[in-house]
């Protein structure tokens, strides 16, 4: 195979992708509302096949970000795995021509203990959908199989609207990193996040630090020397004062027009810039808290200091994830 080949078949499988994410409406919250809706938020997948091998990957995904999970092979279910099911349980069926014999055979049974279930399928009207209390489409224009055979596309569109529907359940559980880091305790980033600020924070001269007497034009050559997106503003005791971010900055532009009065920017004074109360944090807090703080105030920079409020570090983002190290294993 070819590059312009292999680019085919990626271009082909986006355009499956693409599909799904247009097709999607208001059964994705039927199906997110469903799921909450049955304590524990137990979510059962099963399917064949490929469908199968998508199904697992996404019960270790769902497991990963707050939603219990399990899959159950169809056939298996038939001979015994069917008591694993509960009447509190919703059961997520997944099978794109929706007409696979050993699936709907289970869907039958799953009726009898009126199991609500969510289809996946690519045939809204296909045995399967006319079971499910919700179908959600995974309609494609076309495999990347050239045959027109092999499941490619169709099981690449269906794991994306799978993780679509894992991040949505864990931003309804509000599942946060600290959960994350619980789950995954030989995991690379929870091992990261188990250890004190302290032990990942930048501090001496890694940390983007001028003098609140500084003037902006001294502000921004840190901003750029140091490449972190902020400056702490400090007294002369490196007490904190503020905190210039590359937003800041483009507020400034904004509000004062600095880029059509030559020369303003060399004398304006860094309190009419910065931001006076900046997130801060002690560096005895866990890198797992300090993560959380990030993503609830939807920054990537938080200043480090001690309880008089002395600077002590500076904590980015990048830090807390391994500049690259950094992988979601799940």
């Amino acid at each position: 195979m070819t590059v312009e080949q292999a680019r085919e078949v990626l271009t082909i499988e986006a355009e499956g992708i693409h599909a799904v994410r247009d097709a999607l409406g208001q059964e994705f919250v039927q199906a997110v509302d469903l799921i909450m809706a049955c304590p524990p938020n137990r979510l059962i997948i099963t399917g064949i096949g490929k469908s199968g091998l998508v199904g697992q990957k996404m019960a270790a995904t769902f497991n990963s970000t707050g939603t219990p999970s399990f899959f159950l092979h169809p056939v298996e279910a038939m001979h015994g795995d069917l008591g694993m099911v509960s009447p509190t349980d919703v059961v997520l069926a997944i099978s794109y021509s929706g007409e696979t014999a050993e699936l709907n055979r289970l869907l039958a049974s799953l009726k009898e203990r009126t199991v609500p279930v969510i289809a996946m399928t690519g045939n809204p009207r296909s045995s399967l959908a006319e079971q499910a209390a919700v179908v959600l489409n995974i309609a494609i224009p076309k495999e990347a199989c050239p045959l027109g055979l092999a499941p490619t596309t169709s099981t690449t569109a269906t794991l994306a609207l799978g993780d679509a529907l894992a991040v949505a359940l864990l931003q309804r559980h509000r599942f946060k990193a600290e959960d994350f880091r619980r789950n995954h305790p030989g995991g690379s980033l929870g091992e990261r996040l188990k250890v004190a600020v302290r032990e990942v924070m930048l501090i001496g001269e890694q940390v983007p630090m001028v003098s609140e007497e500084a003037n902006l034009d001294a502000a921004i050559t840190e901003l750029n020397c140091k490449n972190l997106g902020a400056v702490l503003v400090v007294a002369a005791d490196r007490e904190l004062r503020g905190i210039i971010t590359d937003g800041d900055l483009r507020r400034c532009l904004i509000r004062s027009q600095l880029l059509t009065e030559p020369g303003r920017k060399n004398c304006m004074n860094l309190a009419e810039v910065m931001t006076t109360s900046p997130v801060k944090i002690t560096p005895e807090l866990m890198a797992a808290d300090a993560l959380s703080l990030m993503q609830e105030k939807d920054i990537t920079v938080l200043a480090v200091t001690d309880a008089a409020g002395k600077v002590q570090g500076l904590l980015h983002l990048h830090d807390l994830l391994g500049k690259g190290e950094f992988r979601f294993l799940i």
